[in-house]
């Protein structure tokens, strides 16, 4: 019995029955436009283009505001049977997240936590109007409210409100007015909260939501795990009840982290272990409802419960008195009135407003998209910019800070059957009720859960981590885009770092464009398949003809590249073998003139017994001697590749013809296309022939805008595909059998008197002697 095999056997490939014979002409790009009239373009003036766009009709105002007010469009549409129970439970349970996570998060934005229930109140309303996304939970989202709080504390720090403590017998001491201190920092967040507004407002009315492409997957996780590292030192001092100076801008992470280590013997006791047992239920209930989310119906409000419960024994214990814990003190109850932000401000935060106003939109449009593919809809780029940006329009004037979307809140609406966004309005109905109703209750409660509730949240942002490992697997370029990210949004800050991120993928980018991945081909035997003969054996490469793929637009910036490539694939640099060829030749000319080397149009012939000087060391390689040989005209054939007469290295050329296949180049540029005709005529000096293979139409329609085509340079030379190039060069080889194309005829001035006559006196006499051979043979 044989012993079992220690590898698993192969598995075999499927072969495929089927075969297929195609016969058709060859075609060149000329050949094809004769045979398939081409359909004529139709040009619009920018007049027609005017009148196109600012004609109306009912139909189109209709589809227009439609686009505007996506409500209009899905509301008519409503399943009240099947769908608003599912949205009222889904609503209820958003509602209560929500309001829990408006008030942690406000502790990011650096103001009272009141404010972040009106953030996760008011932006719901207008979304519920002008948003295309049916799932997205609007409101505050832990990123988002960093990167607000920076520009507060900035603008507002501690040290603008320390006012003298009043006591006369101790003039120096101060204390810290944390009235004005909170009205100036709210005033600056719905400030910042208008502008970010604004400029969303703007960029969707120019149709720019392709913005959001440039921040690619790799930089929004390198981004976000920063971001989450930021929210867990700024919220780890609240949950140690620790005292720190507000840190911002460069190296502000490390400073804070430094301080608080150096404060850590005055952490207080209540709030660690309250904060460390709410981020130990969280997660761990989280867990759970994540492991068995296809058996529990609802996910288990967890925040609510723990939140309850804290403030019970927080109210119970007196913990603020025995234990001088920090609690969130007073919540006034019901709405404040609108109020204008302070317009002034603008400048001194319009940097930083564009990085949030991005951020926001990137993060809302990223949530949605997954929600939209997932139930099969879809939701319009620029018409979330218009969204968001009255959103946070409406919400500055109510003293709120910039909404986006949170991934905890949005998973939370559509795994609890959430349809539309009338679940949204229904959770803002249960923030307002915690707004109008339930302020007081919650006045006992300590800063410490809330810090925690934030931190429990940031498990899934640090879990992308776990993606670097395979990332950099699947592509080294992505997962160091992703580390470079992370550690200058940890290193610079959140804004800076994101666009430094956003720089280095663009780099990135550029590298990639500059460098491309080139090719030289093969065919398979007696197939119309071409491919790479560094990745594939077996191939065949037509005998004197080198064919190059270039996978990459070809402009100014890679264009010296594309001439490497070009070089690597034939072997040999065009410029330096005509260079070489000219050097030889007039060192040619010039031995002919001293009467030591015979022309003839057989080839050049050494005189025997002279001796040649020609035979000297290759040297001045790039600078040949100017020879002044004037009157009469002579041909001579040369064949490079055989053993010159004189001692010049020149190259040997194996080719006669390079086949480009440009399938893979989507644009040229002025540049480019003057570099392709240079490289063209540099082959055609040395007799190498250029043919072009795949253009596409617009690619050609540009080279014959630039001038490339010459009465040297013609269409005929440019072939639908690469086969058709090498069966075209096959027949041109078979048609040319007998002739040596290798032979070059030049044309060397010599003076009449010198050796001239006399090799045309030699060539008669030869070709007597051929004719009296020739008679002789005949007579016998």
């Amino acid at each position: 019995m044989a012993a079992p095999s220690s590898r698993s056997e192969p598995q075999q490939l499927a072969e495929y029955s089927c075969s297929y014979v195609v016969s058709r002409p060859v075609y060149s790009e000329l050949a094809f436009q004769h045979q398939r009239e081409r359909r004529l373009q139709e040009r619009r003036t920018l007049r027609d283009s005017l009148v196109r766009s600012c004609s109306c009709s009912r139909k189109r105002a209709f589809g227009i505001l439609k686009t505007l007010l996506p409500i209009l469009d899905w509301l008519p549409k409503y399943r009240v049977k099947e769908w608003l129970l599912s949205d009222i439970i889904s609503g209820v349970s958003t509602g209560l997240v929500g309001t829990l996570q408006g008030m942690a998060y406000a502790l990011l934005a650096a103001v009272p936590v009141e404010y972040g229930l009106y953030s996760a109140f008011f932006p719901i309303l207008t979304y519920f109007v002008f948003g295309t996304s049916r799932h997205i939970s609007v409101g505050p989202f832990p990123v988002v409210s960093l990167m607000v709080g920076s520009v507060v504390l900035s603008m507002a720090p501690d040290d603008h409100f320390l006012v003298p403590s009043g006591n006369g017998s101790a003039s120096n001491m101060t204390t810290l007015d944390t009235g004005t201190r909170d009205a100036a920092r709210v005033l600056i967040a719905s400030t910042l909260t208008l502008l970010v507004g604004i400029i969303q407002l703007i960029f969707g009315g120019l149709q720019i939501g392709f913005i959001v492409r440039y921040l690619a997957d790799p930089l929004v996780g390198g981004f976000t795990t920063a971001a989450a590292f930021q929210v867990l030192v700024s919220q780890l001092k609240i949950v140690l009840n620790v005292s720190t100076k507000n840190y911002n801008g460069i190296l502000s992470i490390i400073y804070t982290l430094i301080e608080i280590f150096q404060n850590i013997s005055d952490t207080n006791i209540a709030d660690f272990i309250a904060g460390l047992l709410t981020i130990i239920i969280c997660m761990a209930v989280k867990e759970l409802n994540d492991r068995f989310k296809h058996k529990i119906p609802v996910p288990i409000p967890i925040e609510v419960i723990v939140t309850i419960i804290a403030t019970a024994i927080s109210y119970g214990a007196n913990l603020e008195k025995n234990y001088n814990a920090g609690i969130v003190k007073s919540i006034p109850s019901g709405f404040l009135p609108p109020a204008l932000p302070s317009v002034g401000l603008f400048s001194d935060m319009l940097a930083a407003s564009f990085s949030i106003a991005v951020v926001a939109y990137a993060i809302a449009v990223s949530v949605g998209k997954v929600y939209a593919t997932k139930h099969d809809y879809k939701i319009d780029g620029n018409q979330e910019f218009i969204a968001f940006g009255v959103s946070n329009v409406f919400s500055g004037f109510f003293s709120c800070f910039v909404a986006t979307t949170a991934l905890s809140r949005t998973a939370v609406q559509e795994s609890t059957g959430g349809k539309t966004q009338v679940a949204g309005i229904i959770s803002a109905g249960i923030v307002m009720i915690a707004i109008v109703a339930l302020g007081k209750l919650l006045e006992p409660l300590q800063k410490s859960v809330l810090a925690a509730v934030v931190i429990a949240n940031l498990k899934g942002m640090f879990m992308q981590v776990c993606d670097v490992p395979c990332l950099w697997k699947q592509n080294k370029t992505d997962a160091v885009i992703w580390v470079f990210t992370c550690i200058m949004s940890i290193i610079l800050g959140l804004d800076l770092g994101l666009l430094a991120g956003l720089l280095f993928g663009l780099l990135t980018v550029v590298l990639r464009v500059q460098f491309p991945s080139w090719t030289g081909l093969g065919s398979v035997p007696s197939t119309d398949i071409y491919k790479s003969i560094i990745h594939y054996k077996n191939l065949e490469e037509p005998e004197g003809v080198k064919i190059l793929r270039f996978s990459s637009p070809i402009f100014y910036g890679n264009v010296d590249g594309f001439k490497k490539c070009v070089k690597s694939t034939v072997g040999f640099d065009a410029i330096r073998v005509y260079n070489k060829r000219l050097k030889a030749l007039r060192r040619i000319q010039k031995l002919i003139k001293k009467g030591q080397l015979r022309a003839t149009k057989n080839g050049i012939i050494s005189d025997v017994g002279s001796s040649n000087n020609a035979f000297e060391p290759d040297e001045d390689i790039e600078e040949p001697e100017e020879i002044d040989i004037p009157t009469k005209e002579i041909e001579i054939q040369v064949d490079w590749n055989s053993e010159l007469p004189v001692k010049v290295n020149v190259p040997k050329v194996p080719i006669h013809s390079l086949v480009l296949d440009c399938g893979a180049v989507s644009f040229l540029d002025v540049v480019g296309v003057r570099s392709l005709r240079m490289i063209v005529k540099e082959f055609q000096r040395i007799d190498v022939n250029v043919y072009f293979a795949l253009l596409q139409d617009d690619v050609l329609e540009k080279m014959e805008q630039c001038g490339f085509f010459d009465d040297n340079i013609r269409k005929d030379r440019f072939f639908l595909t690469v086969h058709d190039a090498i069966l075209y060069l096959k027949n041109q080889v078979k048609s040319r059998e007998g002739q040596d194309s290798l032979l070059e005829t030049i044309t060397l001035i010599q003076d009449c008197k010198d050796p001239l006559e006399l090799m045309e006196a030699e060539k008669n006499e030869e070709e007597l002697d051929v004719q009296d051979e020739a008679m002789r043979r005949l007579a016998s």
